[in-house]
């Protein structure tokens, strides 16, 4: 029989998601001695809240590269512009290294970011015992770089506030700006949900 590995949770010890103190649980309502927050050995319902907002921002993903995310108005003439047709414009411009910033932080990073989210549910309710040290990494990268999505919505905003020049050229934001805003931030608090030491007890329950 496999020896069942000593953790902190065995040993009666919570982690408080607020503050982040490792105190000993009190039965029969722990929390923290710290901040008052209730105490749990994992953050409670985190699958269900994470693949309901992992599903949201799959859905909010089609209207945010579809719909125009702002429209340039110039001399009274101006068409709206998607991301990628942003992108596009940007290339013929010349503006290459912008247009490459743009298409990472707004094409790129979201889709993988849905990607390694969807991979590590499937993993966790799978039960699978594949690396779980790599996918912890993948798990706080993913978490790290989520919000540097959000510098499409930075520069549209900047824009918005800034080029109000009367009748010679206006910049207003379209839908897709919304939508693409609900991605970043769906899938922000999809990655807050999600809890990594999920990954861990498949190999945890083998031992017992």
């Amino acid at each position: 029989m496999k020896t069942s590995p000593e953790t902190a949770a065995r040993r009666g010890y919570l982690l408080c998601h607020t503050c982040h103190l490792v105190s000993r649980a009190a039965v029969p309502h722990p929390c923290c001695p710290r901040c008052g927050a209730p105490l749990h050995v994992r953050k409670p319902d985190s699958l269900v809240r994470t693949w309901a907002l992992t599903l949201t921002a799959y859905i909010l993903y089609v209207p945010a590269n579809l719909l125009p995310v702002m429209t340039v108005t110039m001399s009274g003439r101006g068409e709206p512009d998607t991301i990628l047709s942003g992108v596009k414009e940007l290339l013929l411009g010349g503006m290459w290294p912008l247009a490459l910033l743009v298409f990472f932080a707004s094409i790129t990073v979201p889709v993988l970011k849905l990607l390694v989210l969807t991979y590590l549910l499937l993993s966790v309710q799978f039960k699978s015992r594949w690396r779980p040290r790599e996918r912890t990494i993948l798990y706080r990268l993913t978490e790290s770089i989520g919000r540097w999505s959000m510098i499409d919505i930075f520069v549209i905003a900047i824009l918005v506030a800034l080029v109000k020049l009367g009748s010679l050229a206006t910049i207003d934001a379209g839908p897709g700006a919304v939508a693409f805003g609900g991605v970043v931030v769906t899938t922000m608090f999809a990655a807050m949900s999600f809890d990594p030491r999920l990954i861990w007890d498949a190999l945890e329950n083998d031992h017992e």
